[in-house]
């Protein structure tokens, strides 16, 4: 009988699912899996399998639940499974590895009778896969409600810091707006002395803040692209006039080099306006303090590239790998959310681009925006 050959062999059986979860890639069971896993279903099983076997179906669906599901979550076997659900999603397991746990011990069963040559019958073999199936279906359901949660949580959260850094730098540009017009008012000073340049540099902070947030929004929306045709050099002039304004008021030196003439992108321009300025914006602030920051643009074979290169304290090779992912920091100056380059990342992949990033400790980053190049649309029409 079935509940007999796992009772006699419950040591060597947790044994063999023991091997199976080690065997997995970056997986070894713990002691809470191994404590809470498979022991407990063991022992429900065999219960189940003993009632069966004395004529207590209503004892035996008490612990492990009918087959079709009916009286979900009711059962012993149904709270154990959920719990240990749970529990795996706490300890970073994948939903396939909640699925292989009840499966690990299925085969292990099925290995050891034919080992020992132990002949089951056909309803016991129904009784172990009704449990393995209720066990599988709670502990899935469970890990995946939990895993919403916890990714609706994220998400939430990731939404509130973003608002909360959008807010406070529209109030700082805002402030420092006031403060420049209400001097302007009582002092009679003109628009073009020092006053008037810091009331410009928060307009364009301003602008430029609003300008990136709308283009971060048609990002996260996957709005259609407005796709349109303009030179290099042009969209390089009109980049560095505001970009100019935001490293003067950080304190840094923007170095513009020139760009060849008659390069042309298609692309959509607001995006990838937004995208060159974040990474400028992150050049200024995560750079070295009072440092330089260098733009260029060029043409490699038929690609165009657009590079921000500061000479700030650089990147580790992980940190490196790590810097496009959401409310990552690498640079020594730690402060603002770290959201903007993974939205340039999709602001620059939208427009058909890569963006990489080159970086040495103690000699700055290179971020570089890998486009296509186009020629003159006129031409597309020649004969």
């Amino acid at each position: 009988m079935m509940h007999l050959f796992l009772a006699d062999n419950r040591a060597e059986l947790e044994r063999r699912c023991r091997e199976k979860v080690a065997k997995r890639p970056l997986r070894l069971p713990s002691e809470r899996q191994l404590q809470h896993g498979v022991p407990i279903f063991l022992d429900q099983l065999i219960r189940t399998l003993r009632a069966e076997e004395a004529g207590k179906i209503a004892q035996s669906l008490a612990i492990s639940g009918p087959a079709d599901g009916s009286a979900k979550g009711t059962s012993e076997l149904a709270h154990s499974a959920a719990t240990h659900g749970g529990q795996l999603l706490a300890l970073g397991y994948s939903v396939s590895q909640v699925v292989h746990d009840y499966g690990d011990l299925c085969q292990a069963v099925s290995d050891l009778a034919v080992v020992m040559e132990e002949q089951f019958s056909v309803e016991e073999f129904r009784t172990l896969n009704r449990c393995l199936d209720n066990g599988i279906a709670e502990a899935v359901s469970e890990f995946i409600q939990r895993r919403d949660v916890l990714i609706a949580d994220e998400q939430a959260l990731a939404l509130s810091q973003r608002i909360g850094y959008l807010g406070h730098e529209l109030r700082n540009h805002l402030g420092t707006a006031s403060l420049a017009v209400a001097a302007l008012k009582h002092g009679g000073m003109g628009l073009s002395g020092a006053t008037g340049a810091v009331l410009d540099r928060s307009l364009v902070g301003l602008r430029t803040l609003i300008d990136r947030s709308l283009a971060d929004v048609r990002v996260e929306a996957g709005l259609t692209l407005q796709r349109s045709f303009f030179f290099l050099n042009n969209f390089i002039s009109e980049l560095s006039y505001s970009a100019r304004l935001e490293a003067d008021l950080l304190r840094c030196t923007l170095v513009v080099e020139e760009v060849a003439p008659l390069l042309r992108l298609n692309a959509d321009k607001d995006l990838l306006l937004s995208a060159v300025g974040n990474l400028l914006q992150n050049a200024f602030m995560f750079g070295s303090r009072n440092g330089t920051v260098v733009l260029r643009a060029y043409a490699s074979g038929e690609r165009l590239k657009i590079e921000v290169e500061d000479n700030g304290a650089g990147l580790s090779s992980e940190a490196a790998d790590d810097m496009f992912l959401p409310f990552t920091q690498g640079g020594a100056n730690n402060s603002g959310p770290g959201l903007s380059l993974s939205i340039v990342r999709r602001s620059v992949e939208a427009n058909d681009g890569v963006l990489s990033v080159e970086s040495v400790l103690g000699h700055g980053c290179v971020f570089i925006i890998d486009l296509p190049r186009h020629a003159d649309p006129a031409s597309m029409f020649a004969t």
